[in-house]
């Protein structure tokens, strides 16, 4: 039974995990593609590729500003998880 809650709390710590690091990547092309919709909208310029290049743009700043700390993040859980096979194994 400790086995199974151990393996469903890494689970969710996964999940929430992975909510962290892809959340401000995808908030950010989706407010730049409702902006640039909307743009769209109004003008009635219908063209696909005018949304890829600033979602592009935007996804890669945001990578740049908040790449470390999602590294770190990614890293801090990896260490968790050795750490938690080391002590799986010990037993």
């Amino acid at each position: 039974m400790d086995d199974s809650a151990s393996l469903l709390a890494l689970m969710d710590r996964m999940l929430w995990t992975t909510a962290l690091v892809a959340a401000p990547i995808l908030l950010a092309t989706l407010a730049v593609g409702l902006l640039v919709g909307v743009i769209q909208a109004a003008t009635s310029v219908n063209e696909q590729t005018l949304t890829f290049v600033p979602k592009l743009g935007v996804a890669a700043g945001v990578i740049v500003l908040l790449g470390a700390s999602m590294i770190g993040i990614v890293g801090d859980f990896a260490e968790e998880i050795f750490a938690q096979i080391a002590n799986m194994a010990a037993l």
